[in-house]
């Protein structure tokens, strides 16, 4: 079990880097102790399911991502690097981005 706990901490430290983010700036983002970060990332600690959602929020990623194979570098399909982009999208403007795909959609 506990190689599941680091390859999920690896998988935090990986896009938190990939983001150029601080430990100290995620744990803003997260609402979450700078400290509490660390002890993820390094496999010390287990993430409640709240804990997991923050940290999804925070670093704008789904939580699907932080459960795949660690396998870097990683390809996505156009899908999912279309969903990556749209949960960087603030949600007030989501809809709106939404009404532009299904506009795309009906002239293709």
């Amino acid at each position: 079990m506990n190689d599941i706990i680091k390859q999920f901490g690896d998988r935090v430290k990986y896009y938190r880097k990939q983001q150029k983010l601080s430990q100290e700036k995620l744990s803003e983002l997260c609402e979450l102790h700078p400290t509490y970060i660390g002890q993820i990332e390094r496999g010390e600690k287990k993430a409640s399911l709240e804990t997991i959602m923050r940290i999804c929020r925070g670093l704008q990623i789904s939580p699907e991502s932080l459960f795949e194979k660690l396998d870097y570098p990683k390809e996505q399909t156009p899908a999912q690097q279309a969903y990556e982009l749209f949960m960087q999208i603030p949600p007030e403007k989501q809809q709106a981005m939404l009404e532009l795909l299904q506009k795309a959609r009906e002239l293709l």
